[in-house]
């Protein structure tokens, strides 16, 4: 690897260039193609002048152009534009000010991630020449040594352990015009983003060799209606099935132990959605907006739930044990519940 301001030989581990001191650019955490992205709105920059900052249309029209391969990064810088983060943070005059503003409203109100918030903000302010190093950048690790031979030490090294196979957005691809979808057999992952956006999709099935859906997996996947969730599942990240607004049930395996931020938001006809007793805790508008969500029961397993949870559902009543964290959290957030009494059986209507 080398400097790209100066060409010098550059180290797995360093930050900086030893010879001319310029930052090594780094990946955000989750965004392996950050710095061929940065270096693509840098050069959209330099050829279309600073005035597209001012033309939210033309910057998205350039967008198709300057990074046609990045669908997952383009449609979110896409929406970031939308919300007008680019343009908040030019009209302010301080620098470090508008980075701590542009995150703070995107991890707030809009319920990105902290990655994806970092992957923005990172991509703004190298495209405007501001300076900024991000906290979330990848390490750069040195390569580990390659392994001993048994033979040498006498004794038969340890296993190597296998790695994640991840379902991508490059494999989904084949499926966007798609309207019934069968993610194949032996994946491990479904990845961020990957089915973001398929608005021909209706059902979608997913293999029991699945442990992981990640984040925005689903999201605006406007006609899909049918989930049925492995038994494998482990863990659905932030915003997986968020505004998929044909979504009208789905049942949360057991072992499950978040519900992210916005993970069901704005999902308007989601009317039923059966939470394991494994859940112990609900994110920043898990179901916000779910406008057809008319009942839920929380376990007295649940331990955290964090504000505007169940905001603008309207006629949701949680069910929930006398005296549990989640009758005191309806008390004091003006949820509409209904208790029942200890030995009721989990989950009975």
């Amino acid at each position: 690897m080398v400097c790209e301001n100066c060409n010098n030989e550059i180290k797995p581990t360093d930050t900086v260039c030893p010879r001319c001191g310029a930052e090594v650019s780094m990946n955000v955490e989750g965004f392996a193609n950050t710095t061929e992205i940065k270096k693509a709105l840098k050069s959209m920059m330099d050829q279309h002048g600073n005035d597209i900052v001012g033309d939210r249309n033309k910057f998205i029209s350039l967008l198709n152009d300057f990074i046609p391969e990045y669908d997952k990064e383009r449609r979110l810088l896409k929406n970031m534009l939308q919300s007008d983060i680019l343009a908040n943070m030019v009209k302010e005059p301080n620098q470090k000010i508008a980075i701590a503003k542009a995150k703070e409203y995107m991890l707030s109100e809009i319920f990105l991630s902290e990655n994806a918030a970092e992957f923005v903000v990172v991509c703004f302010t190298y495209m405007l020449g501001w300076e900024y190093v991000s906290p979330l950048a990848e390490k750069r690790e040195t390569p580990p040594p390659a392994p001993v031979k048994a033979s040498e030490v006498g004794a038969k090294p340890a296993p190597i352990p296998e790695m994640m196979k991840v379902f991508k957005p490059s494999d989904a691809a084949r499926f966007r015009l798609k309207g019934n979808v069968r993610v194949p057999d032996g994946y491990d992952k479904i990845e961020s983003f990957c089915f973001d956006g398929f608005s021909f999709m209706k059902t979608i099935e997913i293999p029991d060799s699945v442990t992981v859906i990640g984040e925005y997996a689903f999201s605006e996947c406007k006609r899909l209606k049918s989930v049925e969730l492995p038994n494998t599942i482990k863990v659905i990240k932030q915003g997986a099935f968020s505004q998929c607004q044909k979504l009208t049930m789905l049942r949360i395996p057991e072992g499950v132990y978040d519900i992210e931020e916005a993970t069901f938001s704005f999902c308007q006809s989601l009317k039923i959605v059966e939470i394991p007793q494994s859940v112990s805790s609900i994110g920043k508008g898990a179901f916000s907006g779910c406008e057809s969500l008319d009942e839920l029961f929380l376990s007295e397993n649940i331990k955290f739930i964090e504000d505007d949870a169940f905001s603008y559902c309207p006629s949701l009543v949680i069910k929930c044990y006398e005296n549990s964290y989640v009758h005191k959290y309806c008390l004091k957030s003006a949820v509409k519940f209904q208790t029942v009494a200890k030995g009721t059986p989990f989950g009975k209507r």
